[in-house]
């Protein structure tokens, strides 16, 4: 009886657990082929952000339309606090990193978005980029009608 208590009370502390050799982010987020997100950040001279914001509306929704392309322009925003004269676009490409290199492949022989890009880095001060994977535990996010106020969150996994 006693020993039976010892090993009982003994497998309480003894399991061997095998770790996990899965990256936090392959564990928490949705398959590979689902939506992708590119979140861009555009620090805009201050006296050519309406030239940048009117350049903008008329060649991002192009893009976001034309079906040959697979990516969506789910928003597009300029900020108020934190870094001031920035522009912010948010991307979804539907199938992953592969939607995302078709994608750039057919950029990189679009002629008006090539003269857009041009155009846009005589206006800018600079850029940064940030590919996204979506949560598995989060609703995909919708276009909404403006104005809208948003609030930008980073999230470092440990």
């Amino acid at each position: 009886s006693r020993d039976a208590e010892g090993s009982w009370f003994r497998s309480l502390f003894v399991h061997k657990v095998d770790p996990r050799k899965d990256a936090h982010s392959n564990l928490l987020s949705k398959k590979e082929t689902s939506n992708l997100y590119k979140i861009q950040f555009h620090n805009v001279k201050p006296e050519c952000l309406d030239a940048y914001n009117s350049l903008t509306e008329e060649v991002l929704p192009k893009l976001h339309s034309d079906a040959d392309y697979p990516c969506d322009l789910v928003g597009n925003w300029n900020t108020w606090y934190g870094e001031q004269d920035q522009a912010v676009h948010l991307w979804r490409f539907s199938g992953g990193y592969p939607a995302l290199m078709d994608c750039m492949n057919k950029l990189k022989q679009n002629k008006e978005y090539l003269d857009f890009r041009k155009e846009r880095s005589r206006m800018l001060l600079s850029r940064r980029n940030q590919l996204l994977l979506e949560f598995s535990f989060w609703n995909e996010p919708l276009p909404r009608q403006g104005p809208n106020i948003y609030e930008l969150r980073t999230y470092k996994l440990k």
